[in-house]
Formats: C-alpha cells, structure tokens, sequence
C-alpha cells in the first residue's frame, strides 16, 4: 500500500520540536512550541489542578463512558467561564456545549457541524492565523479565504483592512476570530473593535467562530472574554472552541469545549442533538479525566482561587520576558524599535526576523523559532535571555 507513496511532510512546529530534541548542543532554546514554560523551563502541573486530582482519586468510583457530550458539571463550568456569571445566555439556556479533545477537537466538531447543514459555507481567517486552522477546515471540506489582519509595516493590527474585507463576507459564510492572544500575531483588538465587529457580523449575517485557547493569558479571566460576550449579547448564532490546555496546563488531557450559541434555547437544544451525532461518528465521547480535573477546580472556591494565582503568576512571567527581550535587544545594539513585543498578548510575538535569521538562529545556536519569526516568549528564562538576545544581534548584523 504504501510502496509507491511519499512522506508527509512534518508540521512546522511539532517537527520543529522533533528537531530540538534530538540537538544535543546544551544551550539549546525551544522558541516554537506553543507550550507554557516556567522559569527552569519545566512545563509545570498546577498545584490547583494536583490538588483536584488527589480529591478525583479518592470519590471516582467508576471509569464508565461519559455522556456523549461530557459530564453536565463541565459544561456548566464552561458556559460560566467564557460567559461570566449571571450572563443572560446562561440563564436563558441559549448555549450548547459538548466536551471535546482539546481545542482542536473543538474546532473540527465545529466544523463538521457547520459543514453538515451548510455545505456551501466558505470559512475565512485572519491573515495570519495558526496553521493548524486551514489543515482542520480544509480536511473538513472548507474553502478557506483570508480576511486582513497584521500590519507588517505597523507591527499592529490593521483593522480597517479587516473590516473592509468582512463587510464583504456573504450571509452564511464563516469567520474565525481570535478571541483573544492572537497566535501567531500577539496582536488583538480593543473592545471597541470588538463591537463594531460584532455589529457587523450581526448586519452581514456571516457566522463568527471564536478560536478561545488562550483565556487569561492577556489581562485576565473577565477581560479576556470580552469578544465572546460581545458576539453572544447580538443573538446570532455564534460558536465557541476553548482550551484548558494552556490556562490549566493541561496539555496531555486534550480538555477543550465546541459551544454553539443560538438565537434561543429551542435551537440550542436542537444543536446539541445535532452536536451529538457528529461526535458520536467520531470519537464516540470524551476523555474523562482533564473535564473532571477542571470541573472540580472552577466548581471549588478554594481551587478556582488557587488557579487565578497560578495563571496570573504564568501571564506575569511571559510579560516580564517580553520586557526583558525588548531590553536585552536594545543593550546588544540590535538596531530597530522593538516596543512593539511589550504591547502585544499572550505567548507569542511576530518578531520580524526573516527566514534567513531564523535558519542561522538555529544553525549557529541551536535556537529554534517557526518560519517567519514567530516566538514563544514563554520559552524564555532569565537564564537563556542573555544568551538569545547576543545570538539574534550576531545574526541580524
């Protein structure tokens, strides 16, 4: 079968990893990965999350299937988590959602879904937007468009680019946004874009999807769901991937959630059933342990608290490197203003390094970064700072 066939090629960024581990320069930095590093450069379990599986360990009873949607309790926690509490959608039942594996999980249930009843939908995504979005839409039989997004010359966003190109988005068709902690950009929208796009979307009838992996990672909890409420409060159907692989730590777990806001909680009951059937024809239901894990800390004050301080603590560290990499550049003569690192969200930053700086990076100092300069901020440490700034000042002269 598979004589006459050739290999896949890698992903750009798992294979990048791949590559990094087989270096055996002492040095090396891992500048890629989208992965939360703490400062021995340990990608750590959370306190809240090992104090929720010790209690996990000591009242599970039984390793039986999952509904097919999840456990009620995780849904529950889910719709309060990206809503906030008290949120007129919560209350008024106009919310489905179903545990999927991961993020990505979410996103492919969200788009057999959307394909299954509008076949003819076209999707469309910021340019640039994390590669992995066009592989699963693509597989799921989109046809994918760009929308206008990043400034190269600004280093920002250009929003009156993306509003002229979605203000030509026809009714049905789907956009995915970021809804918050852009990846790959680190650029985001102010609340005030938000709602003039979250009016849009209502005018043109496009469908918004918000790709939510990163909640917490840029001013916090609350703040970060602003486009999510937003898009909820217009009474649109609206969907909704999020991820407890970032903010929980919970990588391994695949813990994500696909939630379908509709116009009432008739359509939501009927987009549950419809939510169902695709999963059941997929993976059947979900793993149980991450859902479980994150439904005992958000429905705990003690652990909710808990993890509030330890995400905050990961979102401080990566805005103290982003400040120590702007000041490491500068006092290594690296010419150019890089402020535009300290002003963006979240893990990752367009550093505006060429492809060539890239390959001699690693090359020469066995730093590895995705082709076209974007970074991980939290694969740096006080400890390889140093190290990466006077590597990029070699490499850009």
């Amino acid at each position: 079968m598979w004589k006459n066939v050739q290999p896949a090629p890698p992903d750009s960024i798992l294979g990048l990893t791949d590559a990094f581990r087989k270096d055996q320069n002492p040095e090396k930095v891992n500048l890629g990965v989208g992965v939360y590093k703490d400062e021995e450069g340990n990608t750590p379990v959370l306190r809240c999350v090992k104090a929720a599986e010790k209690e996990l360990l000591e009242i599970q009873v039984s390793k039986s299937y999952l509904p097919i949607s999840g456990d009620p309790a995780y849904g529950d926690a889910v719709h309060r988590l990206i809503l906030g509490e008290g949120n007129e959608v919560i209350a008024s039942g106009r919310a489905a959602t179903a545990h999927a594996p991961g993020g990505t999980g979410a996103l492919r249930v969200g788009g057999d879904l959307i394909r299954k009843f509008n076949p003819d939908a076209r999707l469309w995504v910021s340019s640039p937007t994390w590669a992995n979005h066009n592989g699963i839409f693509g597989t799921a039989g989109f046809t994918i468009s760009n929308y206008s997004y990043y400034d190269s010359k600004t280093r920002g966003l250009d929003f009156e680019g993306m509003m002229a190109d979605l203000g030509k988005v026809p009714a049905g068709d789907v956009v995915l946004l970021h809804a918050c902690c852009h990846n790959p950009s680190g650029v985001d929208l102010n609340a005030e874009q938000w709602q003039r796009v979250a009016a849009l979307a209502a005018e043109r009838g496009f469908v918004p999807f918000l790709d939510f992996a990163y909640q917490g990672f840029g001013e916090g909890v609350d703040e970060d769901r602003f486009a999510v409420e937003q898009f909820a409060a217009t009474g649109i159907d609206v969907y909704v991937a999020s991820s407890f692989s970032k903010n929980f730590g919970l990588y391994n777990e695949r813990t994500g959630a696909i939630t379908v806001i509709t116009p009432s909680a008739e359509e939501a009951a009927v987009a549950m059933s419809h939510l169902k059937t695709v999963i059941r024809t997929n993976y059947s239901n979900p793993p149980a342990h991450g859902g479980l894990v994150a439904s005992l800390i958000l429905n705990s004050p003690e652990l909710h608290a808990m993890w509030l301080e330890e995400l905050g603590g990961m979102r401080d560290r990566i805005r103290n490197m982003r400040s120590a990499l702007v000041q490491g550049l500068a006092s290594n003569g690296v010419k150019g203003d890089f402020s535009f690192i300290e002003k963006q969200r979240g893990m990752f930053s367009f550093s505006g390094w060429s492809d060539e700086v890239v390959a001699q990076l690693r090359r020469d100092n066995s730093i590895y970064i995705v082709g076209g300069g974007r970074i991980n901020l939290a694969g740096l440490t006080s400890s390889n700072i140093d190290y990466v700034c006077a590597a990029v000042a070699k490499a850009m002269k």
